[in-house]
């Protein structure tokens, strides 16, 4: 259920309503992944025709040219990811045809349902309308479960996008990270040309938290998203791995020197996965002189920096909603030898609303080994049972 607000309204707060129910989506600059490669996504005149970017990006865009191909890059990274997380989910990150916003208003659903009241000496009828007793908006930017994971992923995404790139030697302005040095605990001696992730953590904080910051630290959702960008990029920091090669006669390892390196961004994907689903509900609470996001349920501890953060339930996403960017279920397939798991039929077809057909399919079988080095397969037909949603 929604949630119901009743509030007396005047001329200012009517003007920021009116604001509210059109809010600038931060995630738009996902829309760069829609972009042929022909066309410059650097440069001045570029930089201010790039429609998903606020005007903050666009300074950004101007001031570090050479580092927006990576941004690029990591709009396309969060797609894939995204999809292959939620392949077996209700919303399984969908995207629309078209347009700047990738995922629909999926990011900003949620509905906060406002009652606002106003007296005639306040607004003429005229001004509204002839009734003028009261007036009902849908504020669609609460934030849900969804809109944490994908901030989370995306601030993610540019990190590691920008730290490969400086890894690579494809940015001026950084390359390895020299500041790891002298010897581990371990016994083992750095060396070698570590991810230098300081350089893309930085960036996706200038580049990503942009939107938010300009919008102010006192609203729910900017602060919202901030947490969840930071736990996106505290992500790759708790997994970074070591990696190390042997000196020594025949491989004998008596000195070793080591690198430390990005985890792959699968694994970045798997552990955000796996807190959305632990995700915590929280509320905008006054605390002193600040604003602070707490769980909505006392009994529930605070959440950890590593914790993604939702201010409002989400939909179901079992039916067709083209407004709300929600293409329904109808249609898709869903693994009906499972009852409880996210993939099972009952569940993404929100009941028992499923159909099984047979269907052909071609796999590669008999596969050999070949000296040297390559496998061969020969193509099978198998005929296999696929459950979809009743339409």
């Amino acid at each position: 259920m929604p949630t119901v607000s009743t509030v007396n309204l005047t001329a200012p707060l009517l003007l920021l309503l009116l604001w509210a129910t059109n809010p600038t989506m931060a995630t738009n600059w996902l829309s760069l992944a829609r972009l042929p490669r022909s066309r410059p996504v650097s440069g001045a005149a570029p930089c201010a025709r790039l429609r998903g970017l606020t005007p903050g990006q666009v300074g950004v865009c101007r001031a570090r040219g050479e580092v927006m191909e990576s941004v690029r890059k990591a709009a396309e990274m969060v797609i894939e990811e995204c999809q292959h997380q939620f392949r077996n989910r209700r919303w399984n990150c969908s995207t629309t045809p078209r347009g700047i916003n990738v995922f629909g208003r999926v990011m900003n659903q949620g509905t906060v349902i406002i009652v606002v009241t106003y007296s005639h000496a306040e607004f003429p009828a005229d001004t509204l309308s002839n009734s003028y007793s009261c007036i009902l908006f849908s504020i669609l930017n609460s934030g849900t479960r969804e809109a944490a994971f994908v901030h989370a992923l995306s601030s993610a995404a540019v990190a590691v996008a920008v730290t490969r790139a400086c890894t690579r030697g494809e940015l001026e302005r950084c390359g390895c990270d020299r500041k790891v040095r002298g010897v581990s605990p371990e016994g083992f001696q750095w060396s070698g040309c570590s991810d230098n992730l300081s350089y893309g953590v930085a960036f996706s904080q200038t580049f990503v938290d942009e939107p938010e910051r300009a919008k102010g630290l006192s609203a729910g959702r900017p602060l919202m998203n901030l947490h969840n960008n930071e736990a996106g990029r505290k992500a790759i920091l708790h997994n970074m791995q070591v990696e190390c090669k042997c000196h020594g006669v025949s491989g004998s390892c008596e000195l070793r020197t080591c690198w430390k390196v990005m985890p792959p961004f699968r694994r970045v994907g798997v552990g955000l996965k796996e807190r959305f689903d632990g995700a915590t509900e929280v509320r905008l609470a006054r605390i002193g002189s600040r604003t602070a996001l707490l769980p909505r349920d006392p009994q529930v501890k605070p959440p950890a920096a590593r914790d993604l953060l939702y201010l409002a339930p989400s939909p179901d996403f079992c039916h067709l909603d083209p407004d709300n960017g929600i293409p329904g279920t109808a249609g898709r397939r869903c693994n009906g030898t499972s009852r409880l798991a996210p993939d099972g039929c009952e569940l993404v077809c929100c009941g028992p609303g499923y159909r099984a057909g047979r269907a052909e399919v071609v796999q590669r079988c008999s596969c050999k080994f070949s000296w040297c080095c390559s496998v061969r397969c020969q193509q099978c037909k198998n005929t296999v049972t696929i459950h979809t949603c009743r339409v």
